[in-house]
């Protein structure tokens, strides 16, 4: 299913929602799909495999690998439940977060597998290893993004993505626009046309990224052909 370009329509569809609860017996578990159609494109391709180790013909932002996660749990979880107590957590534990090596975890898919418990001495802790399979978002350099305003000053405006935090530099900004000060910031052109401030929301170019060890942050622009802002809140 992960290895062939994927419509958001598709992901949406019961079909789709039965793999991705999968073992599960929360019905809660769902991808948040009207925030990936609002800051994401509608196509994505998503490959199996670390993103690490793609070539640069094939890289893209999501991506479907398995990782593996020594998980803590605490004896009153015990019982005959421990198995879908375990799977709580662990999607407690991990969506939503960030790692340098493999992007921000957005849905666990499936378990792979659960190893058998070690009882860590005088806490009555059990540590199990879990090896499962999840969709990651890993922004590279090229892709081009919707994103949202969070902040405006002289030096640029900060946008967010989804998870991905964006800068765009003033030198990165068309050289028609200029920075406006007051109670809302914001870049607008010489005719007034056309305004970037809080909740715009804007098409950007990634240029550059910086990766740590729970953080990604991106450098972008809007001094490109068919970038910019596509909703005005100011006109809305």
């Amino acid at each position: 299913m992960f290895t062939r370009e994927t419509n958001l329509s598709i992901l949406s569809s019961p079909i789709y929602k039965y793999h991705l609860q999968g073992i599960f017996t929360s019905s809660s578990f769902s991808l948040n799909i009207p925030l990936f159609k609002k800051f994401f494109a509608l196509k994505l391709q998503v490959k199996k495999g670390n993103p690490k180790n793609q070539t640069k013909e094939y890289k893209k932002m999501f991506f479907h690998i398995v990782l593996e996660r020594n998980m803590q749990l605490h004896p009153r979880h015990f019982g005959r439940n421990l198995r879908e107590n375990l799977v709580a957590k662990l999607m407690k534990d991990v969506e939503g977060t960030c790692s340098g090596r493999h992007g921000f975890v957005v849905a666990i898919t499936g378990i792979e597998s659960i190893g058998k418990g070690l009882i860590r001495d005088g806490t009555g802790f059990v540590t199990f290893p879990v090896k499962y399979q999840c969709v990651v978002f890993r922004p590279f350099k090229g892709e081009i993004l919707e994103a949202v305003v969070t902040m405006v000053n002289k030096m640029g405006f900060f946008a967010e993505a989804g998870p991905v935090q964006i800068f765009v530099s003033n030198h990165l900004i068309p050289d028609d626009m200029e920075f406006q000060s007051g109670d809302m910031p914001n870049y607008t052109t010489s005719d007034g046309s056309v305004k970037i401030q809080k909740d715009s929301e804007v098409r950007l170019k990634i240029i550059g990224t910086r990766v740590d060890a729970t953080e990604i942050f991106c450098i972008g622009t809007i001094k490109d052909d068919f970038l910019g802002v596509i909703n005005d809140p100011a006109t809305a």
